[in-house]
Parts: structure tokens; sequence; C-alpha cells
């Protein structure tokens, strides 16, 4: 009997010390997941700056589709963002977020994609805002 008892115990402490492992793992990616954001959000605003740069620089250049195409990948970049930020808002309630509630097995599956989609929205971002300066710093 005192075998059983002792079994049970040790997979009841297996079984919770694997709960925890995972639990850091969804924190540690869900705080990975949002440091990207929390880098790339402030570039809202120089997003912003360059739009309104290149609306004048196409206002007064007749040769202006270079800049007209650099305005559209900075607005594609933003609305991007915007729409990114809305459908991670749909997937997660602010515990799961901010406070590194346990994720179920599908949300674990979502962070993952939710991961993917972040770091191609740097890239996109950051891409957009160097052909921006790029091209305004060249003309």
């Amino acid at each position: 009997m005192t075998k059983i008892k002792l079994i049970l115990i040790l997979s009841v402490v297996i079984a919770v010390a694997h709960s925890c492992k995972d639990q850091n793992k969804d924190n540690s990616k869900m705080k990975g997941v949002m440091a990207i954001h929390d880098e790339v959000m402030p570039k809202m605003g120089t997003i912003g700056k360059l739009v309104s740069q290149l609306d004048e620089k196409i206002t007064n250049d007749t040769s202006s589709e270079d800049y007209v195409a650099a305005r559209e990948d900075l607005k594609a970049a933003h609305k991007a963002m915007m729409d990114w930020m809305k459908g991670f808002g749909d997937r997660f309630d602010g515990d799961e977020i901010l406070n590194g509630k346990t994720l179920t097995e599908e949300k674990q599956k979502w962070l993952d994609e939710e991961e993917t989609k972040v770091k191609a929205l740097r890239d996109q971002i950051n891409s957009s805002i160097k052909e921006a300066e790029d091209l305004l710093k060249s003309k």
C-alpha cells in the first residue's frame, strides 16, 4: 500500500512540475511576442510622419511613382499592425497576455502562429520605413 501512495504522490509531483514547465514556456513565448509588438508599436508615429512627407513630395513632384509606392507600403504596414493587434486581442484575453495565464493547447498553437505573424510584421514595418527614409534622402 505504501508503494502505491508513493507512486501516486510522485506522479502528482511530476505532473505539476511538467505543468509549470509548460506554463513557463507559454509565458516566455507570450513575452517574446509582446516584446516584438512593443518594439514596433512606437514606429507607427514614424510611419505617419513619413506618409506626410511623401504626400508633400507627391503633390510637388510630377514623377512621383516612387513616392506613391513608398507611401502605399507604409500604409500597408500600418494597416497590418492594426489588423494584427485586433486579431491578437480577439484570440487572447488580458490575463493571458499580461499575467501569464496558462494557455489551452489550441491557444498555444495560436500563439505559435502569432509569433510568426508578428515577426513578419516587424520586418514589413522596418523595411517600409527604411525604404521611405532612403527615398526621401536620395531625392
